[in-house]
């Protein structure tokens, strides 16, 4: 027989909720993603009262099974979602409890409040677990672009004015750095999640004796050394929503860094720069200009990091004035933890797809790379060599630099003569600091983009993201 009643009214009520108040209250609609994490929070839940003596094995039994059966339901789609049960702990306990008598049980010692804090928290390590082997692979996606183009020069830019020049390959690592970050963040991130809150009750525990530790074992909440992990606190425990705020701010800054990427990307495939080529499968036409090929996919990663921003400042705001303990009002958290984490996968998941599809233009860097202005730093550091300070160097290659511009030439093209007519300690050896390749070999310091050193970093990257 179909229940109309939301379950979870007691006997305190004399009827239901009105129609308006139950769509506006229900979370079906969006929780029934979690059914696989509140099924197997169930089948944990139910081992451990069969431990505690407060279910028979024939009972145990017939709960897995139940539970078993309906998992495999919703997974081919044939289970009926009811709203009116308001979200997927109900439906779910409703539909084993039709089926099996001891389904009644399974409620026992625990509260949606420490249910639903463990599904979420099963939900996201999981998406965790996913997301860092994505992130790992735009890794290597970027690694192995620079790899393929090792000996391209691009101008590297400040105020995007073209300032001193740099491998491509060094300008890809520098956002394989900032990826690690994030990966170190999630890796944090997945420590904290990964603790049992299940035993809280609604606020306070259970007077029943329940094992925490046992479901915390078989859930795989467990440390390092295979200790089971466990809230340590039980109002704390049914209120924390901080793994999902710390997920959705990690979340947001990779968003960042991925749309400062997808930034470069579109600059770089403009007729302007001309430095790439993003494959069609990637870009889109205009539905007025035949002539246009438009980096879409690129435009949307930089977009996509202003919805995951304004995740995690819609999860901040709801949290910031609730007192404890549980409040309906986390029942928002969840939208806003799901969109992050399918936001931030996809984007991950497509900025690799697309950069393994993307081709280097070299001869439009080579030619924005022979810009003689991107080593006026080399012949200052050249004069510092010769005994000049810096100050006094930089305000001598200022002043050819204008010298150039007056004259209309290059600065690799003035001659000796008129370098000493601003600095008398220009020797004849002055103008080799205008060869590219010596220049870029000079480049030696660790974390510079020096030939070597970039060859050692890819090197290292390549190791790291196998």
């Amino acid at each position: 027989m179909k229940q109309t009643t939301p379950v979870s009214r007691s006997g305190r009520f004399a009827g239901g909720p009105a129609a308006d108040v139950a769509e506006f209250t229900e979370s079906i609609s969006f929780d029934r993603r979690l059914w696989r994490q509140d099924i197997a929070g169930s089948m944990a839940h139910a081992t451990m009262l069969r431990q505690a003596g407060l279910l028979t094995q024939r009972e145990l039994r017939a709960i897995l099974r139940g539970l078993d059966a309906i998992g495999r339901e919703i997974k081919a789609g044939k289970f009926t979602w009811q709203s009116e049960l308001e979200d997927v702990h109900m439906n779910i306990e409703a539909a084993l409890t039709r089926r099996v008598p001891a389904g009644a049980k399974l409620h026992t010692g625990r509260s949606r409040n420490d249910q639903v804090a463990l599904d979420m928290r099963l939900w996201l390590r999981d998406q965790l677990v996913e997301l860092l082997g994505e992130t790992r692979l735009l890794q290597r996606a970027l690694v192995q672009l620079g790899e393929r183009e090792q000996g391209v020069i691009i101008p590297g830019y400040t105020h995007m004015q073209r300032a001193q020049p740099v491998y491509l390959a060094h300008h890809l690592l520098a956002y394989v750095e900032m990826l690690a970050r994030d990966s170190q963040r999630l890796q944090e991130c997945l420590a904290r999640v990964n603790v049992c809150p299940l035993g809280s009750g609604a606020l306070a525990g259970s007077t029943l004796p329940l094992n925490r530790e046992l479901v915390a074992d078989l859930l795989g909440f467990v440390d390092a050394r295979g200790c089971p992990q466990v809230t340590q606190n039980s109002m704390d425990a049914v209120s924390d929503r901080d793994f999902a705020v710390e997920f959705c701010s990690s979340a947001a800054l990779l968003g960042v860094h991925l749309s400062r990427l997808a930034e470069d990307l579109v600059l770089w495939s403009s007729t302007e720069f001309n430095f790439i080529r993003i494959a069609d499968a990637y870009t889109t036409g205009s539905s007025l200009m035949p002539q246009k090929k438009n980096p879409d996919v690129a435009e949307l990663i930089r977009g996509k990091s202003g919805r995951m921003i304004g995740n995690l400042v819609a999860l901040l705001t709801l949290l910031k004035g609730l007192p404890m303990t549980y409040n309906r009002d986390l029942q928002e958290d969840k939208e806003r933890l799901f969109d992050s984490a399918d936001t931030v996968r996809a984007t991950v998941r497509l900025c690799a797809a697309m950069l393994d599809h993307t081709q280097v233009n070299r001869e439009s860097c080579r030619a924005a790379a022979s810009d003689p202005a991107l080593l006026a730093t080399d012949l200052a550091d050249y004069l510092v060599r010769k005994g000049l300070p810096f100050r006094q160097a930089h305000h001598a290659v200022g002043a050819l630099v204008a010298l150039a511009e007056r004259l209309g030439k290059p600065l690799d093209q003035l001659s000796l003569a008129e370098l000493r007519s601003v600095e008398g300690k220009f020797a004849a050896d002055a103008l080799r600091v205008f060869d590219l390749g010596q220049a870029m070999a000079r480049r030696e310091l660790t974390g510079a983009p020096g030939t070597r050193e970039v060859g050692k970093q890819l090197a290292r990257w390549k190791k790291l993201t196998a």
